[in-house]
């Protein structure tokens, strides 16, 4: 009994988190679109609005947030992937679940690693670089990160791997905020269609948005 009580609260977690990060996802790409506009004003916006978000309180407390909702999710993901393989045993891998699943469902730990691994490389060079490293500074004084990201971008093996890394996002997105409602008990059949279409539609424009814009800066910057 205290497992299932333990598992119920780890799924409500990994929902919760989950969901958190799906809606920072819309605020992260609302900031990237603004390296699509002209080259030199999409340098001093970009520029300036990572400064108002490294300079604000609030922001700060979200990013405190925003790390452990990474951490726990993760933590969360394989604590529960590892028990249910235990609990199913070594023939769980052999079923038939295919003909009632799609394949990505299957595979969101696979998916969700290879998100993780990105995080990594992704933190290590914008993130680890702007709060610790040493940037030149643009006309207005504040940190180039608009330079490092235009330098990353203009490389095709990053470009692919971002692109990549972004599709796993997509196919992990199309999965998990639907079940991250029915986990949570939002789940209604009078309903149940209307937040399976906004789950889809919401991990296509996640999915093109983030891939529109390596590709842009790759092919015209």
């Amino acid at each position: 009994m205290w497992y299932v009580k333990n598992a119920l609260t780890r799924k409500n977690l990994m929902a919760l988190t989950g969901l958190f990060l799906s809606f920072f996802l819309i605020i992260h790409l609302l900031g990237n679109l603004q390296l699509l506009l002209p080259i030199e004003e999409a340098r001093l916006q970009y520029n300036w609005y990572s400064h108002l978000l490294a300079g604000n309180i609030v922001i700060k407390v979200i990013s405190i947030v925003l790390y452990a909702c990474i951490l726990l999710h993760t933590i969360d993901a394989i604590y529960m992937s590892l028990k249910s393989k235990k609990a199913n045993g070594p023939g769980y891998a052999k079923d038939k679940r295919g003909r009632a699943s799609k394949w990505y469902a299957r595979n969101m730990m696979f998916l969700g690693s290879i998100i993780f691994l990105f995080l990594v490389i992704h933190f290590k060079d914008f993130w680890y670089h702007y709060k610790f490293g040493e940037m030149p500074l643009d006309e207005n004084g504040n940190k180039d990160l608009y330079t490092l990201v235009i330098a990353a971008f203009d490389q095709l093996w990053y470009v692919i791997l971002y692109v990549l890394a972004i599709i796993a996002l997509g196919y992990h997105l199309l999965h998990g905020v639907f079940s991250a409602h029915r986990t949570l008990g939002l789940y209604h059949p009078l309903y149940s269609k209307i937040v399976k279409f906004l789950g889809m539609a919401y991990a296509g424009i996640m999915t093109v948005g983030y891939i529109i814009i390596p590709v842009f800066i790759y092919l015209n910057r």
